[in-house]
């Protein structure tokens, strides 16, 4: 889609801080952190949120989990039997959600201690 941010980032029309890649997945530093380490994991095909890639390619969808537990490695994010470091993975799916931008993305957050419950 022309007029999606993401979409345009996939294209190299827009740059990213690119963390990590695959033939169907782009992982980048967020523009406006809520963490110490804030990345967003986007499907480079276009779905408009959560329910829709759901719906149309689960395995895409999986695709998009593992590379956001990828990037949480990569962050040093991950538990290594311990209760830390840790991280949380977000997404939101509509506007009442907060969900911004109409291009399914999680949000892999960490590298502080994260409150529950969230918003």
């Amino acid at each position: 889609m022309s007029d999606c941010l993401f979409c345009r980032m996939v294209a190299g029309e827009i740059p990213a801080d690119v963390v990590h890649s695959t033939d169907r997945v782009l992982a980048f530093r967020d523009i406006n952190p809520q963490a110490p380490t804030h990345v967003l994991v986007i499907p480079k095909e276009h779905h408009r949120n959560f329910g829709a890639l759901a719906a149309a390619d689960p395995a895409l969808l999986g695709e998009v989990a593992n590379a956001a537990h990828a990037v949480a490695v990569q962050e040093g994010l991950v538990a290594d039997g311990g209760n830390e470091p840790g991280y949380r993975v977000v997404t939101n799916t509509g506007p009442q959600a907060g969900q911004s931008v109409d291009h399914l993305h999680l949000h892999v957050l960490g590298g502080r201690g994260l409150g529950w419950p969230p918003g």
